[in-house]
């Protein structure tokens, strides 16, 4: 059963909707989104094992390539729905826990 999970990138004003299913050594990833720099990484075939480290990770080069912000939150979902795919993540914890946020405090 594959994993969708939503992010809504409130500061500017879009929301994703990231599927991902596991097939094989690859996760197959699917972006729903208004955005055009996220459009350029919609559809993405990602290794497995460049999905385990933060420096050489197929979805943040994917993410570099197309120009996205360094604060832009759907390199990161994207990264979520893997470790889920994988069984890194507990879909369950996941489910239970909701979200993950960055809540703006004192500015």
């Amino acid at each position: 059963m594959a994993t969708t999970v939503r992010v809504n990138s409130a500061i500017c004003g879009f929301t994703h909707k990231i599927t991902g299913e596991l097939d094989g050594s690859n996760i197959i990833i699917d972006i729903d989104t208004p955005c055009e720099k996220i459009k350029k990484m919609s559809h993405m075939e990602i290794p497995m094992m460049e999905t385990m480290d933060i420096k050489d990770n197929f979805v943040i080069d994917r993410a570099k390539e197309v120009q996205c912000t360094p604060i832009c939150l759907v390199p990161a979902g994207v990264l979520h729905v893997c470790r889920m795919e994988t069984g890194m993540l507990s879909k369950n914890l996941a489910k239970k826990s909701e979200r993950v946020s960055i809540e703006f405090d004192e500015l």
